[in-house]
């Protein structure tokens, strides 16, 4: 049975462990940012192109999932 599900699974761990990345990356960025005494400008600059970053990595997996399952031609 486990071997149905095989690909599924292998999918929502490489999901969750990119997440996971995401989510330390944002950390060591928050670090660095109280450490070195950026000004708001640049925090904001940092902190829009992560989030734009993940933006782009959701919406492929979303756009990947759609042509998968065959919602889109």
């Amino acid at each position: 049975m486990l071997s149905e599900y095989l690909v599924q699974i292998e999918t929502i761990g490489l999901n969750l462990f990119f997440a996971a990345i995401f989510f330390f990356i944002g950390m060591a960025i928050k670090d660095v940012l109280d450490q070195g005494n950026v000004p708001k400008i640049g925090k904001i600059a940092v902190w829009t192109v992560l989030f734009t970053g993940c933006t782009g990595f959701i919406a492929k997996g979303i756009i990947q999932f759609l042509f998968e399952s065959g919602a889109i031609n």
